[in-house]
């Protein structure tokens, strides 16, 4: 006999996750009432305890919604809005997080000094000339301080013995020979008061350890050394474990290339954070331990492998993931020393002052490196003035988070590596002016080593006409790119080949036209289009062109002669390239090609443009 057994269906309804604010939430929740619970309750009126319990719900739903929103979008950096976010989404994309800048200018120093007889005239006294050592201070009639940011020695001379610094006769005696001279000399300042704080750091190892500066809108920081004198380097990242530094450059180039490249291991080393926030500083320090005498350069994994000593098997064990930071990978954090933090700050749109407003000396750090009369130095020091000649410029404030934000797409795409061709041009053209500057770069492959390329380099002297790049300049710009290229890269550093030359012409001209004055004017525009600026490493030099700034000259009728000549080692007390090269046998179609890693340059226009008119 079968048994009929009514089964209580439990009803149902399609659910929806659409809902996202509270009208939506109110709704969903007043018909999931009344389909599941309609002998429980009814009313649903806001006076009801069926509406305040439907309220309390959908506000709960409609606030995690929200926040649920608010955090998705804190993930894009340009839609957040949190001021910490926006910090993390700028320290990840890499972006170099900065306060209100300094304004730099050109200080000019002067001061009287007594003559000296040399070479069979007179000069100032060597050894009264002094060093303004970097630190020395000015003012400006605003009141803001700057501080020369390196030295200025007035007794430095070229490789011929002639002073570097300027110098006029101030008096003479009866007989007009020379007792006095007014020296001169420019240098380098920054705006900003240099200041310097000790941090006592107890004797316990504190991985990562940070101090924080007291003055905002730190520009840079000069120098950090603990008790022992030993200096802690400035890094990107604590994972760098070498840096650059300059060293005075004393070979034969050193007016052309004032300071030698060179790496050095950086033990000891900090990152430096800005909190645009508070406008302050911090300095990070590495997790090793400075007292230990750990020196690997990575930590070895085998010094955590287990003996088993008789044993077949061995249960799970934990370990201190922690004792891996205590090796120097990461640089090291101070301990039990004080550590001495010099650095300047200050900035903003107000340091741009004018010209001419720079007058006062704050603080005057000289230094004689010859045996002086102590009323030599003191006539020196007394009769020290100051002056900026040009204005002061590039103080602003500080960018806002926002305008910070837009940098983050630029900062994405860079790189610490060179990869390609523009990689590696853009990286030539950035090394700092002081280790060798180069005017021209050209990469062409190697014939020989197909996995090599040749790196053409020029350069500018102090003329600004082109000179082979300086060997020095060559040996820093090696170290320098040593440090971004990838382990297979190969490249030959070379002097690029210059083609100076000479143009010759003939043309007819109107017959009312003054010849010599439509000649000069023609030289000026030749001149003008002929620029070394206007010319790379290998480009060909178009005749066509040449002819085209010629006839398009104003009472030139036709052009009767047209020649480019080549101009090599000596003429007529003008020094020229020593390339020799053919140049009637490279013209092809109108065109003269150079041989690879070659450059044209018309190095005396006034010479070197020869015209007649008839």
């Amino acid at each position: 006999m079968g048994v009929n057994v009514k089964k209580k269906i439990k009803k149902s309804a399609t659910r929806t996750f659409l809902s996202k604010d509270f009208e939506a939430f109110r709704s969903d929740l007043i018909q999931h009432a009344r389909i599941f619970f309609p002998d429980k309750i009814q009313d649903f009126s806001e006076s009801s305890v069926g509406g305040l319990l439907v309220d309390m719900a959908a506000t709960v739903g409609d606030s995690l919604s929200y926040y649920l929103d608010h955090q998705f979008r804190e993930l894009d950096p340009f839609k957040t809005v949190e001021p910490d976010n926006i910090k993390t989404h700028l320290q990840n994309a890499g972006v170099d997080i900065f306060g209100a800048t300094p304004a730099s200018v050109t200080l000019k120093f002067s001061f009287e000094v007594d003559a000296q007889q040399f070479a069979g005239g007179y000069r100032p006294n060597i050894k009264n000339l002094p060093v303004v050592l970097q630190g020395t201070t000015a003012k400006s009639l605003e009141g803001i301080t700057f501080t020369t940011v390196e030295d200025l020695d007035f007794a430095e001379t070229d490789i011929n013995g002639i002073y570097l610094c300027d110098y006029i006769v101030r008096a003479t005696n009866d007989a007009g020979i020379p007792v006095r001279y007014a020296v001169s000399r420019e240098v380098d300042a920054a705006s900003g008061l240099e200041v310097t704080e000790t941090f006592t750091i107890p004797n316990a190892h504190v991985a990562f350890r940070k101090i924080t500066l007291a003055n905002e809108n730190v520009s840079v920081v000069t120098s950090v050394t603990d008790s022992e004198k030993e200096t802690y380097y400035e890094v990107k990242s604590l994972s760098q474990d070498t840096v650059f530094i300059e060293v005075k450059n004393t070979q034969s180039d050193a007016l052309l290339v004032s300071s030698n490249l060179e790496i050095i291991p950086a033990p000891k080393r900090y990152t430096r954070n800005f909190d645009p926030t508070t406008k302050l500083t911090t300095l990070q320090f590495g997790a090793g331990d400075a007292e230990t005498l750990e020196d690997d350069i990575l930590p070895d994994p085998s010094e955590l492998a287990l003996p088993l000593y008789g044993k077949k098997n061995f249960p799970r064990f934990s370990i201190d993931p922690n004792s891996l930071l205590q090796t120097h990978t990461l640089g090291t954090a101070p301990r039990g020393t004080t550590l001495t933090v010099t650095y300047r700050h200050g900035g903003g749109l107000s340091h741009n002052v004018t010209s001419n407003s720079i007058s006062e000396i704050s603080a005057l750090l000289l230094e004689f490196r010859q045996t002086v009369n102590p009323f030599g130095a003191l006539g020196v020091r007394q009769s020290m003035t100051v002056v900026n000649e040009g204005p002061a410029v590039g103080g602003s404030i500080a960018p806002s988070l926002d305008e910070l934000r837009h940098l983050i797409p630029t900062a994405r795409q860079s790189q610490s590596r060179m990869v390609t061709r523009e990689d590696l041009l853009a990286r030539i053209y950035t090394m700092p002016a002081q280790f060798g500057r180069i005017y021209r770069a050209s990469i062409s492959p190697n014939p020989v080593n197909p996995l090599a390329a040749l790196l053409f380099v020029v350069s500018l002297d102090r003329d600004g006409n082109l000179i082979n790049a300086p060997d020095t300049a060559k040996k820093n710009l090696s170290i320098y790119l040593n440090e971004f290229r990838l382990i297979s890269d190969a490249m030959d550093v070379l002097d690029v080949q210059i083609m100076n030359f000479g143009v010759r012409y003939s043309v007819i001209v109107a017959p009312s036209v003054n010849k010599m004055q439509l000649l000069q004017n023609i030289n000026s525009r030749l001149s003008t289009a002929l620029q070394r600026k206007y010319f790379q490493i290998d480009q060909p030099l178009i005749i066509d062109d040449i002819t085209n700034v010629i006839i398009n000259t104003d009472y030139v009728i036709s052009l009767a002669e047209l020649q480019v000549f080549p101009r090599v080692g000596n003429v007529e007390d003008r020094q020229y390239s020593t390339s020799v090269f053919p140049f009637e046998r490279s013209t092809k179609n109108g065109i003269i090609f150079g041989p690879p890693g070659s450059l044209f340059e018309l190095k005396f226009p006034e010479d070197d443009l020869i015209g007649t008119a008839a």
